[in-house]
């Protein structure tokens, strides 16, 4: 089984972010920074080269494979700012749809700019979505 490529690291957050060249990616990166370090009580810290994230949790697939993987995180990328939400709880569909303008891929929030979601949602989306982590894979 090969080991998963993107793992937590030493690498400084706010130099990742400060680096970041659009400005206002830049800007809402340190602003999610400061909310997922409120919402989830954890610092951020560097997974790969440009992923920031906060907690973790230990997953063992039935084929066996297992690894860590953080809660909840982002990174900003050109086109989007990427958010890592783990879908599959309750009010899941209620919050996106009150969230305002977004895309979705596989456990993937993309937002343009964040000061276009409400950010009292966006914050109740990712305690929510860490909570079922930690109910489905425990703390």
């Amino acid at each position: 089984m090969s080991e998963p490529k993107t793992k937590k690291n030493d690498a400084s957050v706010l130099d990742f972010l400060n680096a970041v060249e659009h400005d206002q990616r830049r800007e809402d990166s340190l602003e999610l920074l400061k909310i997922m370090e409120e919402v989830t009580g954890e610092k951020g810290v560097m997974w790969g080269p440009s992923i920031v994230g906060f907690g973790s949790y230990h997953y063992v697939y039935a084929s066996g494979r297992e690894g860590d993987w953080m809660q909840t995180g982002f990174s900003p990328r050109k086109q989007n700012l990427t958010v890592y939400i783990m879908s599959g709880f309750s009010r899941y569909d209620d919050l996106m749809s009150r969230l305002g303008p977004h895309k979705t891929g596989k456990s993937c929030l993309y937002l343009k700019k964040l000061s276009d979601v409400d950010e009292s949602v966006l914050r109740e989306l990712i305690a929510a979505s860490c909570d079922h982590l930690k109910t489905t894979y425990g703390s």
